[in-house]
């Protein structure tokens, strides 16, 4: 396989030993048509070289990558679904097919879903349906482009099976896609050893993790309560990019969290239309547990299940306060984020806080959408040609004037961005998904999607504001 120099193969989740994974087979599909390859990111981690058959090989038939993983790996952990504790999850779907390092040294894992059933399947066909890659790709492309710490959609192939599901017309077709993510060790994966008391395996994860994704704390006192508190700011920052971007990811789960700090597996996920902090994604949230509003709140609760898993470990360390000391910083964070998709410098934390509570008024009470009035007021500039000019006025709109000017322009807010000269920013809402869906699914017309990938790359703002990792 002519992989390019930048490959470099790093299966370190072998070193873990037995007892976190099992190996399993991977499903043997009928067809093999490629609908999505992400040859920018194939390029930075040295398979931008791949033929057709080479990739075919790779990410549909998972042969295994040279000096790789030598079989697929289902990964073995627990979570709390919807706060409810259940020891029966794992890899249903998917397996962690191989870890290679990127450009920037950092290690980095091809996860797959709807790869075949594992021993974690629960009666599952361990199969995904193409509407779901394709959600999956749009998703991971918008939330990229936004700035958002998210896994990459790397591949897409459709398998030619016809699968019976109960919340969708069946049937439907099939699809097997790869994933690259930073990690795929989830809160969850603490959580499967805490439960079985198994404190030498909560240990090995990490130092595990410590030695491959937070090396700076392996000289630590207390490496368990240090590791703890540097995946406390990641999530922060997860949490914060996706209230700027107006995004619900919908199943905030303990295991749909990793210790990196970047979202996964896209399912029920949603943009925002108009400002709503009572929205949800999911129809089976009934509650609203995993609103936007509540996203905070979410994986804060989240977070303090990590502590639990991990606590014991290290009894006497301050973990109360460690899991407190969450609340304080994304109420810095979440406005600061905001700030930044406006394109404004932030100032200190009260005219932060002070800034978004007033953008936040106005955007409860009027008919502008979410992103159409940070395209339109970014950077200060003029809203007048806007479709929604008429709506910025009044007494709320006078109080985000007010606020604004409390803040410079951002030093790498870029005002001659080509996208600002749309009337409308890049969005998705679910109306359009489910028409690029519909095109697809009736018409076998792929060309509105791959329009609307190019479109949202091009959208993305500038490096200092796209996260890109």
């Amino acid at each position: 396989m002519p992989v390019a120099e930048a490959y470099r193969a790093a299966p370190r989740y072998l070193d873990l030993g037995p007892g976190f994974a099992d190996e399993v087979p991977a499903a043997r599909f009928p067809e093999a048509v490629l609908r999505f390859r992400n040859q920018p990111w194939a390029e930075r981690v040295g398979l931008g070289p791949l033929s057709h058959a080479e990739w075919k090989n790779a990410f549909w038939a998972f042969h295994a990558l040279p000096n790789n993983l030598p079989e697929p790996l289902a990964t073995r952990y627990h979570g709390h679904q919807f706060r409810t504790y259940n020891p029966n999850i794992g890899d249903g779907r998917g397996f962690l097919f191989a870890q290679l390092r990127d450009d920037r040294g950092r290690l980095l894992d091809l996860g797959t879903k709807g790869s075949g059933r594992t021993p974690h399947s629960r009666g599952g066909d361990g199969r995904l349906t193409l509407k779901g890659a394709v959600r999956e790709i749009l998703a991971t492309e918008l939330l990229e482009a936004r700035g958002v710490p998210t896994s990459k959609t790397f591949s897409v192939f459709e398998t030619g099976e016809a699968l019976q599901r109960s919340d969708e017309p069946s049937p439907t077709r099939s699809a097997v896609l790869v994933r690259l993510s930073h990690s795929h060790i989830r809160f969850g994966t603490f959580q499967r050893h805490a439960h079985h008391n198994d404190t030498a395996r909560v240990r090995a994860l990490v130092e595990h993790s410590v030695e491959h994704y937070y090396p700076e704390l392996a000289n630590e006192a207390d490496v368990p309560f240090a590791f703890f508190r540097g995946v406390l700011p990641n999530a922060v920052r997860m949490v914060a990019a996706w209230m700027a971007a107006g995004f619900v990811h919908g199943v905030l789960n303990t295991d749909n969290m990793n210790i990196t700090g970047e979202s996964f597996d896209y399912g029920p996920w949603r943009f925002l239309a108009r400002y709503d902090p009572t929205f949800i994604a999911a129809y089976f949230d009934g509650t609203g547990l995993y609103a936007y509003g509540r996203q905070v709140e979410a994986v804060g609760w989240n977070l303090a299940r990590l502590a639990e898993a991990l606590k014991p470990l290290s009894p006497s360390a301050p973990w109360q306060d460690a899991v407190n000391e969450y609340e304080a910083l994304a109420r810095r964070a979440v406005p600061r984020h905001f700030l930044r998709r406006l394109g404004l410098a932030a100032a200190d934390d009260d005219t932060n806080a002070t800034t978004l509570e007033a953008c936040l008024a106005y955007l409860g009470e009027t008919p502008v959408p979410f992103s159409q009035f940070i395209h339109d007021l970014y950077g200060k500039r003029s809203f007048c040609e806007s479709p929604f000019a008429s709506q910025y006025t009044g007494a709320r709109f006078a109080a985000v004037q007010a606020a604004f000017d409390h803040h410079e322009v951002g030093a790498q807010a870029d005002l001659n961005h080509p996208h600002l000269t749309r009337p409308y920013p890049v969005d998705l809402r679910i109306e359009e998904v489910e028409e690029l869906w519909a095109r697809i699914d009736f018409y076998d017309d792929w060309a509105p999607l791959a329009w609307k990938i190019e479109d949202i790359r091009a959208s993305a703002p500038p490096a200092a504001l796209s996260s890109r990792e």
